[in-house]
């Protein structure tokens, strides 16, 4: 019998590739996207095209926080599973433009997750970040970690939509995971992410700019591995609580609500990771060092083995064979 699943921001990067792969393995898939300018409108445009190829796939352009959209689409369709990835992303655009995370991330969360509880799917998953980790320094990151500290107000709109859902998971018994990511990469990727903007300024013949000196590191996660992770992630549905002792402290003791990592486990040093789009280039860049820029962290570190333990998989995919991919992709794509 073929499923049914929603995936919000499905004309986003990691939607574009979580719905593609959900197709690819016989789902059917309701696409729900704004199509916002936060940017290039043509990319995410593209992105929904190659969906649309596929007959198991239906666009819906509408905003995540309108009323009753959502209701709607879950009374039609009766989905089996939910992965929520429509946000507004990016820690550095939240100093600028707070009121489009409220909007996004917060009321478009509760829509989401009221009408979860008006038409129940058999398991949710929903984004969260390794954001949440915020000034955490003790690493890896683990899910059993006090997340009390957000560096930004992304990333504290993505702490609050965790409780939001912990509390709909308790109240009204919605099986919901939320999978922390953590800095995703990879071909058709968002313009505003540092392989990107690294990329296109190092072809323009245009300086990059460093932050932190260059001390800084990150658990760069392939989008192939994520996607991986999130779609095998969908049977791993979290039970009642007190039934399933190899979460620990992930599963929540009142719910069916658990927090999963989706990361490498291996953080690269952003040098490391700026030599390696310059050796895929063929071209090194011109570097300008700054300071840390507000509401940013100097390190993130993935500890995955609970998405290895619930899945069996776990990212392995090495940072030159994705920058690669991202470079071949983007020559291709920008004909340069």
């Amino acid at each position: 019998m073929t499923r049914t699943a929603l995936v919000t921001g499905s004309a986003g990067f990691i939607g574009y590739f979580t719905a593609k792969a959900l197709l690819d393995q016989g789902w059917r898939v309701v696409g729900l996207d704004s199509l916002s300018d936060y940017y290039d409108v043509n990319l995410k445009e593209r992105r929904h095209a190659m969906l649309l190829q596929s007959a198991g796939f239906t666009a819906v352009t509408q905003k995540l926080e309108t009323p009753n959209v959502l209701h709607d689409l879950f009374e039609e369709h009766q989905f089996d599973a939910v992965i929520h990835l429509a946000a507004q992303a990016g820690v550095r655009y939240s100093i600028d433009a707070p009121r489009s995370y409220v909007e996004a991330n917060l009321v478009g969360t509760f829509e989401l997750l009221e009408a979860a509880r008006a038409f129940p799917p058999a398991h949710m998953l929903l984004a969260s970040t390794s954001s949440v980790y915020g000034a955490n320094t003790q690493m890896p990151y683990t899910e059993a970690d006090k997340v009390e500290a957000q560096m930004s107000f992304y990333a504290a709109t993505k702490k609050a939509t965790e409780a939001m859902a912990h509390s709909y998971a308790h109240l009204y018994h919605v099986p919901i995971t939320m999978f922390r990511f953590f800095t995703v990469y990879g071909p058709w990727g968002r313009p505003d992410m540092a392989h990107f903007k690294f990329t296109r300024a190092i072809l323009n013949g245009d300086p990059i700019e460093i932050y932190n000196h260059g001390k800084m590191q990150r658990d760069f996660t392939y989008i192939d591995d994520l996607v991986r992770g999130i779609t095998a992630l969908i049977d791993a549905v979290p039970p009642m609580p007190g039934s399933d002792p190899i979460d620990g402290d992930s599963l929540s003791p009142v719910a069916p609500h658990r927090v999963v990592n989706i990361g490498t486990g291996s953080p690269v040093q952003l040098m490391d990771f700026i030599q390696a789009i310059e050796t895929a280039i063929g071209q090194d860049a011109q570097k300008i060092y700054k300071d840390m820029q507000p509401g940013d962290v100097p390190a993130t570190w993935a500890d995955a083995t609970l998405l290895k333990t619930l899945t069996g998989t776990a990212p392995v995919t090495p940072i030159e064979t994705g920058i690669q991919a991202f470079v071949d992709w983007y020559r291709d794509y920008y004909q340069t």
